[in-house]
């Protein structure tokens, strides 16, 4: 006992020495004074800043105070804990996905003001903590949600250097390194689709809905490049674009961004997988080529949102040669299926005769948001389309070969560095690993269809999934007796939106749920987090019949 007190007593003294040193040395000895300060200050928060640091302000880091190594060690290191608690309990099953408030009650637990006068950097750590307390862990095993795909660690890690970097993706002058990854892994991309020797040109966009408007951009432009300086009067006719009703909604976008009109997205009907019809979309082809309007562009969905349905790409893309027009293959969520041997066929068979695919590496494959790609099969396309020679950024008289400056091949000039935290995912996975993780998840949703079908009483399937999104209908106690049919589905759909509510009260589950067409509210269950185990499905099914079996 006495020299346990004696080891107390030396420690305090060191704290207090350390206490009395500039506080510059503590670059050197931080980890011990963390060691130290932390048996007596971590007491009062799990966050706390040693004393000489917690009262001091941004003007007291780098690159404001020169000297200001220390502090910012300090500080950084203690944001870096809130995140390491976040992760551990995102990945910990007994923590709640979410302590759920109503918009006016979560005000009252935030202090979200922004003052004359800047806090201390206590403050700013006890902020990053609370932001995430009242987060949604969408990493969370049983956070089946939405198009959310896990928190891939190998990706975060990549994120954290992304941001540490803060680099514009505009030139080669600015993010070589970057700009070089990002033409391997964009290229390995192509090869994958199917492109010759991954022939063709690529960007990373910010979001799937932004790779849509680029297809949509190359394909007005291939085939009426006068369109770029002369508009809408160099062109003898109404232009018309061709998508199925089960599309995203971004592709309609398109029409009324860039001034088609969205009665001009013709929607082809789909049928019961939620496929679109080929011999429908002939049809509408000729329609209005037979009014005088000039048809030039087919959207193909590969996993539309809602379903997972694949279009089929073969007999669309033999429509489009037909009548020359451009296919674009929306493959934002189901692209990573084309990793797996297993899996690719027949989804995915065909679409190496799309002119474009957006394929977005945030979805199935797991890369932190976001992480958007698109592809085209003819090089040079981009740079026409797009190009405007901003001399004070894009000048050709540079030290190096300025073929490798993407700024003037995008609408955005600013682009975000996506593709270092893909690029070091990728790097640890290998093809194979996205291979073995595109098979387990599709291992998932087909056990847990099998356990849907082995409970008829408690859930009614909607349909056999082609993909990860598993559609049905949980029935209550009180309707287990009621012949399966319309009249159980519209009942079962008006109880969906108050059992999610429960889901969101009780935290310990999310599940979506959405009409379709003429079908009632029904869940879409999405797997596709590498985080679910057969253990998770089977509790996501149990908690739904725990918290909805009286309603």
């Amino acid at each position: 006992m006495d020299a346990l007190k004696r080891a107390k007593e030396e420690a305090v003294n060191k704290a207090k020495e350390l206490a009395s040193v500039n506080i510059n040395s503590l670059w050197t000895s931080g980890s011990k004074m963390m060691s130290l300060f932390g048996q007596q200050s971590i007491m009062a928060s799990p966050h706390q800043l040693p004393k000489e640091v917690a009262n001091l302000h941004y003007e007291d880091l780098l690159p404001h105070n020169q000297n200001g190594q220390a502090v910012t060690k300090e500080f950084l290191q203690k944001v870096i804990d809130v995140l390491m608690d976040f992760v551990k309990d995102t990945n910990d099953r007994n923590c709640k996905i979410l302590e759920f408030h109503h918009p006016e009650d979560m005000k009252k637990l935030l202090d979200l003001d922004i003052h004359d006068k800047g806090v201390n950097l206590q403050q700013l750590v006890e902020d990053c903590h609370t932001t995430l307390k009242y987060q949604v862990k969408t990493g969370h095993p049983r956070f089946f949600n939405q198009l959310s795909c896990g928190l891939d660690l190998v990706s975060m890690a990549g994120e954290w250097l992304t941001a540490t970097a803060n680099t514009n993706m505009f030139t080669y002058e600015i993010a070589p390194v970057f700009i070089l990854m990002e033409n391997v892994v964009m290229r390995h991309m192509r090869e994958i689709i199917g492109w010759e020797n991954g022939a063709g040109d690529s960007i990373l966009a910010p979001g799937g809905s932004i790779s849509n408007l680029y297809a949509f951009l190359a394909a007005r432009h291939r085939m009426f490049p006068q369109y770029k300086e002369k508009g809408l009067s160099s062109i003898k006719g109404q232009l018309v674009m061709y998508t199925s009703d089960q599309c995203h909604y971004s592709i309609k976008s398109c029409a009324s961004v860039c001034g088609l009109g969205t009665d001009n997205c013709v929607e082809v009907p789909s049928d019961a997988a939620g496929r679109m019809i080929p011999s429908e979309l002939e049809r509408l082809i000729l329609e209005r080529k037979s009014r005088g309007d000039v048809p030039f562009f087919v959207n193909c969905t590969a996993g539309t949102t809602v379903l997972g349905a694949f279009d089929p790409i073969e007999d669309i893309a033999a429509i489009c040669q037909k009548h020359k027009l451009w296919m674009h293959v929306d493959a934002a969520w189901g692209g990573g299926i084309m990793l797996s041997k297993k899996h690719r066929h027949p989804r995915l068979t065909g679409i190496e005769k799309a002119d474009s695919v957006t394929w977005n590496p945030h979805k199935l494959m797991g890369t932190l948001l976001q992480c958007s790609t698109i592809h085209f099969k003819e090089d040079g396309l981009l740079i026409s389309c797009n190009q405007m020679s901003a001399e004070y950024l894009f000048m050709q008289d540079k030290l190096y070969d300025t073929s490798y400056d993407t700024g003037d091949k995008v609408i955005q000039c600013g682009r975000h560095n996506d593709i270092f935290k893909l690029w070091l995912q990728w790097r640890a996975k290998g093809d194979e690993g996205f291979e073995k993780h595109m098979d387990t998840l599709m291992d998932m949703a087909a056990y847990m269809v099998r356990r849907i079908k082995e409970q008829p009483d408690k859930f009614e399937l909607m349909l056999e999934p082609e993909m990860v999104n598993v559609s049905f209908w949980y029935v209550p106690t009180r309707l287990r007796s009621m012949p399966a049919g319309p009249e159980r589905e519209k009942l079962c759909g008006e109880i969906a939106p108050v059992l999610k509510s429960r889901m969101m009260q009780s935290g310990t589950l999310m599940v979506g749920y959405q009409p379709l067409d003429h079908r009632p509210n029904f869940f879409r269950n999405i797997i596709s987090s590498a985080a679910v185990t057969y253990a998770d499905v089977d509790f996501l099914l149990n908690e739904m019949d725990r918290l909805g079996h009286d309603l």
